[in-house]
């Protein structure tokens, strides 16, 4: 993709750039960069606050005749937001940090202090194991316990955390277990009921059937679901059979009364 803005110049076939001159500056000149405060820190002549991280027009210069290990050092010039006093501060390619040098003070920062005492307490460790062998051997000694002592109790977390869990568990199944009791007795009880009302139901159609003139009591059959019972199905068995024989002679009587109709109407 090409560009949208090209700038085209041209050279003619002559041109030479040895033959430019170059242009003379002074060996340690100052240059204009935009940067941003590596720190917090408070001017000295007017008290300002000056935050980390906000941005300057500052003139950057290298220092001479300091330099860290063939790492050049550089040197920042602001001015205060308030007064506009001049401020400087250096880099620090040792520390990997920044060190106010001139016109502002850096504000306190305590986890540098803790670094810088750590950083103490580890070269003095070393300066001592260097020159005393059995102080390493205690010091490796102190570590393995220390390391123990820290599984030890990363166990105990573990077997905690497991014991927890397991009784999480257990106070779940006894609620599951109570509530599925609790469905249980109640089934029982519908069903207790259900029995109950049926022998009931029982009791009463065996007396209603017992005062019939049959005088035999009978077993009162349960309808099917949307099916009515017939009615001589309520009856004793003897009356039941009455009745059956009588419909039954019923149409030959008819049959025969008739017939002998017919027979007087032809004589």
């Amino acid at each position: 993709m090409s560009e949208r803005k090209v700038l085209n110049k041209y050279f003619p076939p002559d041109f030479d750039p040895s033959l430019i001159p170059r242009r003379r500056q002074p060996k340690n000149s100052q240059q204009v960069v935009r940067l941003m405060a590596p720190f917090s820190m408070r001017c000295n002549t007017c008290g300002e606050y000056i935050y980390k991280g906000k941005k300057f027009n500052a003139r950057k210069e290298t220092v001479e005749g300091e330099d860290y290990y063939g790492i050049k050092i550089f040197r920042f010039y602001i001015k205060c937001t308030l007064c506009s006093a001049e401020i400087t501060f250096k880099t620090d390619p040792k520390n990997t940090d920044y060190s106010a040098e001139h016109g502002a003070s850096r504000n306190f920062e305590p986890w540098r202090d803790e670094q810088a005492v750590e950083e103490e307490d580890r070269l003095a460790k070393m300066e001592e194991e260097e020159n005393n062998p059995m102080k390493v051997l205690e010091n490796r000694t102190t570590d393995s316990k220390r390391e123990m002592d820290i599984l030890d109790a990363l166990q105990d977390i573990r077997a905690r955390n497991a014991r927890n869990e397991r009784v999480g568990q257990s106070v779940d199944l006894m609620e599951r277990i109570a509530v599925e009791e609790i469905e249980t007795e109640e089934d029982l009880e519908k069903r207790r009921a259900e029995e109950e009302d049926e022998k009931l139901v029982r009791e009463v159609f065996t007396k209603v059937v017992a005062g019939s003139p049959g005088g035999s009591p009978t077993t009162v059959k349960r309808k099917a679901e949307g099916q009515e019972p017939e009615l001589t199905s309520l009856l004793p068995d003897a009356t039941r059979e009455l009745i059956v024989s009588k419909s039954a002679s019923v149409p030959a009587v008819k049959k025969r009364k008739t017939a002998l109709g017919i027979k007087m109407k032809k004589k």
